[in-house]
């Protein structure tokens, strides 16, 4: 946890707020020039109204500095949360790329309710740093400076006494900051803990009900936002206590420089108008620093989270290829060279050595966990060899431009994720800017033509989150659709008719041979009909890959 009151890595990783925070640090130097001269214009009305008189030209620039310090409070206002805006927004973009560059291996290792807290409630609390705190921390430097500035040639022993108790209140501030932060380090780990666990909960609703431990669940969850709750209510205390601490060394410093100006005015060694600039200006000298201070603890769940979504944006990912690799040709001869792929666990893969000709369809069976999904994730790019390598058309593929390869892929996954969007959306996922027509042709191809008839809108009917209001089989016609928009010379099916039922097997069967006929096919599958049509059979358990004999019944022999 950075423990600093200003990352500076935010400067290097958001090069769009750097205007705003220098426009916010010379508004902080406007300010404390604007207080120096309200306290000595109105020292000086004070001082004449005494004797009867009033002047009329310091009255004037009184009044000027009052408007003036309103219109900078709301310009401190106005840039501050365009401040906030565009660091959130820029947060936001970093922690989808970083989503984006690791890939699907990568997410699989972190806890989606965490990510979806942290780029949302999260990144939200920063709003409470840069429009409450980070003003005040740029005010607590200039203004104590600006003010003891003038007090030092107005009454040299008062911007002594005021010089040696400014520290105190920093010194204070950092020692009850240093267990706010513990505090809310720990109120932000239960926030993000019941955050991913409520998400789990109701992704998983249907399972739990089905076992009758929702109801233990809610208990759960309602534990989890009773110790958020408890956590939150420290970290409050901590706040407050803090709030009053300094309120107190401020009250006291106050004095320190109030009583020897009263006793000094009384005896005649001090003029009034001078006592009286340094009674108005002392309490300026301390307020931004109490108000830092104070502001400190509401923005600190906010520096928390930043200092988290820097870290993740940040973690280094799998080396990409620099621009103008080279794109490998789908038609080409796909090669496994030696490739072991290692887990820290386990080991998914060992010394595979294979190779794809164009055109061939092969087939890829073996018990679960055996390691068939992960061979389809080192074409896909999701997955990095730990040792060997995997070429194509004589390409190795981690030197070459993912994206450019693959466009030259079609994959259809176990589930099918379908998007809260239009099922024609859903289906040009992967060719945004598909005509009319060729639309059509892909849902027949697919079978999806009867599906898409029978739906209110259509194409056009808006589907629920991950397509509900589709069956399995309907889902997997979808993913097969995208295939055939896809056009793709290279096609990767991992199980397309898992958890289908007979007559949904049969359909998707059929849309799936035209799929894959004039193509190179990998087919991860495990009902025999899936490898009737198949020109190769590949066995792969323990990591290892053998290859079978196929019988025309679909049977296969070693």
């Amino acid at each position: 946890m950075n423990r600093r009151p200003f990352d500076p890595r935010l400067l290097r990783r958001v090069p769009a707020a750097r205007r705003d925070l220098a426009v916010l640090a010379l508004l902080g130097v406007l300010a404390a020039g604007l207080i120096v001269a309200q306290a000595t214009a109105l020292a000086a009305v004070l001082a004449t109204a005494v004797d009867g008189r009033l002047n009329r030209p310091a009255l004037a620039g009184f009044a000027v500095a009052v408007l003036a310090r309103s219109a900078l409070v709301w310009a401190q206002g106005t840039v501050s949360a365009r401040v906030a805006a565009t660091v959130k927004a820029a947060l936001r973009a970093d922690l989808l790329g970083a989503v984006g560059r690791h890939g699907p291996g990568w997410v699989a290792g972190q806890r989606a309710g965490q990510l979806a807290t942290l780029a949302g409630r999260g990144l939200d609390a920063l709003d409470a740093y840069f429009t409450g705190y980070l003003p005040q921390l740029v005010l607590s430097v200039t203004v104590p400076v600006a003010v003891l500035a003038r007090v030092v040639f107005a009454d040299w022993g008062s911007a002594v006494i005021i010089a040696l108790t400014l520290p105190l209140i920093p010194v204070f501030g950092a020692l009850l900051g240093w267990q706010a932060q513990a505090a809310t380090e720990r109120q932000w780990r239960r926030l993000s803990l019941l955050g991913g666990h409520f998400l789990d909960m109701v992704a998983g609703l249907p399972t739990l009900r089905a076992f009758g431990r929702a109801r233990a669940q809610t208990e759960v969850v309602r534990r989890m936002a009773d110790g958020h709750r408890v956590a939150t209510m420290k970290t409050l205390r901590i706040a407050f206590l803090s709030a009053l601490v300094l309120e107190l060394v401020a009250t006291l410093s106050v004095a320190l420089v109030a009583v020897p100006v009263g006793i000094r005015l009384l005896g005649g060694g001090l003029a009034l108008q001078t006592a009286l600039l340094v009674l108005l200006l002392t309490p300026e000298a301390y307020l931004p620093l109490r108000a830092a201070g104070s502001r400190f603890h509401a923005s600190m769940e906010g520096l928390t989270a930043l200092d988290e979504a820097l870290t993740i944006s940040a973690a280094p990912a799998a080396p990409r290829a620099t621009e103008g690799a080279a794109t490998p040709d789908g038609r080409g001869e796909i090669s496994f060279e030696s490739v072991t792929v290692a887990y820290e666990r386990t080991t998914a893969l060992r010394d595979v050595t294979l190779t794809v000709r164009p055109g061939e369809r092969i087939a890829i069976i073996g018990p679960s966990g055996a390691g068939k999904s992960t061979l389809l994730g080192l074409l896909l790019g999701f997955i990095t060899p730990t040792s060997g390598r995997v070429t194509v058309d004589g390409v190795d593929l981690a030197t070459a431009d993912p994206d450019a390869w693959r466009r030259q892929l079609a994959w259809v996954p176990q589930r099918a994720h379908l998007f809260a969007a239009s099922l024609a959306d859903n289906i040009r996922l992967g060719a945004r800017d598909t005509p009319p027509d060729a639309l059509t042709t892909a849902v027949r191809d697919a079978a999806l033509d009867d599906v898409v008839a029978g739906l209110p809108d259509g194409l056009e009917t808006l589907l629920g989150e991950r397509g509900h209001g589709l069956s399995s089989g309907q889902r997997q016609r979808v993913a097969l659709a995208r295939a055939f928009l896809r056009d793709a010379p290279v096609v990767l099916l991992d199980e397309p008719t898992a958890r289908l039922d007979t007559a949904a097997e049969a359909v998707v069967l059929d849309a799936t041979r035209r799929l894959v006929a004039g193509r190179t096919a990998l087919l991860v599958a495990h009902r025999p009909a899936l490898l009737a049509d198949a020109d190769r059979i590949l066995r792969i358990e323990d990591g290892r890959v053998t290859e079978l004999t196929p019988e025309p019944t679909g049977k296969v022999i070693r």
